[in-house]
């Protein structure tokens, strides 16, 4: 039985400070469409500009994982990318007017809170997922970080953590169902070593600190002249050190509240992986470093999985656009008109239906004794899908023609017969400049790869022609 996407039912709002940068930002979240996924949009710099939430726009991980894109930053992602993947949000606008996320008190409770508060809308579109099919590993010998993704049929992650401490241990923390990480994990708030502190106070990069948000581990006895210097940063006199080696600031939640916090960092950096995971992960040692190099390890199995998928199409529903839709957009006509339904259309791809039949003239003569659908067609077919992804970026497509100007890369993996139904999918392989657009397109029968091919194409007014 297949899931369907999710997104939240109302905007929530939240108002605070980055814990590294120290500026005060506003942050919405909003209700976003199906397949749309998770954006951040920085609207004091750029309000059209969607900073994708993948690894593929990581900028740093530094103490946090930040993304790029077109030079605007968006720092310390995880703890709210945490939220919205225990929540099981596909689709969600993350708007800020500043560069850092709020730290709030340093864990994803408050996100948590407020998304459940606010209700989680059902949408019609069904989710996709990254399924672990198969062992897949990741170790970096210098820190001893390992970590594994294992075939389960749920999201679940195990992590340890070890840092030669005496005040810490090793600690292990567990999630077996997504549906618990608002009790188990959400509250978890980060931490650090006294040390670590130090550094970072030298470096000038807790500006946003405030010691509610953070547990402050002191491994070794510090000096009075140390320990009266906190105090003056963070401007509180009545900072000492209790007797399980924390700094008095908060309370422990949680006896393993530090291994909880780094598995809810692990959900957050890997929902950079840019679908949500059916799959165990083993966690040793992890760092949002480590994380997001497995996420990229991940996601590009994932991407050379879902080339080789099929899309899910429920031929339930009505299509997107039907032929006569189709029609407003594209020239042809018939008999040379082949697409037959649009299903889905997004920012850089498209998936497009034909049906082939018996009737269709060209099995008269390709072959009488046994019909089959020329390759020239099927690649035809697939053009005239890309076709209409190209033309509908501009505002009157009907003024407009689509011109093929290369072919590469075309293989026919089997025969395509009267009975079929061909699903095709075409994405960007770039984006669509100066007219010009270059896309990969797949065709599936039966969920197997039917003709692929590379494709670049030109638009252009009709009245340049």
């Amino acid at each position: 039985m297949s899931d369907f996407q999710n997104t939240i039912k109302n905007t929530i709002n939240f108002s605070g400070v980055g814990i590294h940068t120290g500026v005060f930002t506003n942050m919405k979240l909003k209700p976003a469409k199906e397949n749309y996924g998770i954006k951040f949009i920085r609207v004091d710099k750029d309000k059209n500009l969607q900073i994708e939430a993948t690894v593929d726009n990581l900028f740093t991980t530094n103490r946090s994982t930040s993304l790029i894109k077109n030079n605007l930053e968006v720092h310390t992602v995880e703890h709210i990318l945490a939220a919205i993947t225990g929540n099981k949000i596909d689709n969600i606008k993350i708007e800020i007017d500043n560069k850092e996320i709020p730290i709030l008190d340093g864990s994803s409770l408050d996100f948590s809170e407020q998304i459940k508060k606010t209700g989680i809308k059902k949408q019609n579109a069904i989710r996709q997922y990254f399924i672990i099919s198969r062992k897949i590993s990741f170790k970096d010998e210098k820190t001893g970080t390992e970590l594994i993704a294992v075939p389960d049929s749920n999201y679940k992650i195990d992590v340890q953590i070890d840092y030669n401490s005496k005040k810490l241990g090793i600690q292990k923390a567990s999630l077996n169902n997504l549906l618990d990480f608002n009790s188990e994990i959400s509250s978890s708030r980060t931490f650090c070593f006294l040390h670590e502190l130090e550094e970072m106070i030298d470096k000038n990069l807790v500006k946003g600190g405030d010691l509610n948000n953070a547990m402050v581990i002191v491994e070794n006895s510090i000096s009075n002249t140390k320990l009266n210097k906190i105090k003056e940063v963070f401007n509180n006199p009545k900072i000492s050190i209790n007797k399980k080696g924390y700094l008095n600031n908060i309370t422990p939640r949680f006896n393993n509240e530090p291994a909880r916090h780094k598995l809810l960092d692990v959900v957050g950096d890997l929902c950079l992986v840019g679908l949500p995971i059916k799959g165990k992960i083993i966690a040793i040692k992890p760092g949002h470093k480590n994380n997001t190099k497995f996420a990229k390890k991940l996601r590009k199995i994932m991407k050379e999985q879902k080339d080789k998928t099929a899309p899910m199409v429920d031929f339930n529903k009505s299509p997107l656009y039907d032929k006569q839709k189709i029609k407003s957009i594209l020239p042809h006509r018939e008999p040379f008109l082949f697409i037959d339904e649009i299903r889905e259309i997004g920012d850089d791809y498209i998936v497009g239906v034909k049906y082939v039949k018996q009737e269709e003239e060209y099995f008269k003569g390709h072959f009488p004794s046994e019909p089959v659908m020329p390759g020239v067609l099927q690649l035809e077919t697939m053009a005239q899908t890309g076709g209409v992804l190209i033309l509908n970026t501009v505002k009157n497509p009907q003024d407009y023609l689509t011109f093929f100007m290369k072919i590469d890369n075309a293989k026919f993996k089997r025969k395509v017969i009267p009975g079929d139904t061909i699903i095709f999918k075409l994405k960007l392989i770039s984006p669509i400049r100066r007219g010009l657009c270059h896309m990969r397109g797949t065709g599936f029968v039966n969920n197997n790869i039917a003709v692929e091919a590379d494709l670049l194409a030109q638009i252009a007014p009709k009245k340049d022609l």
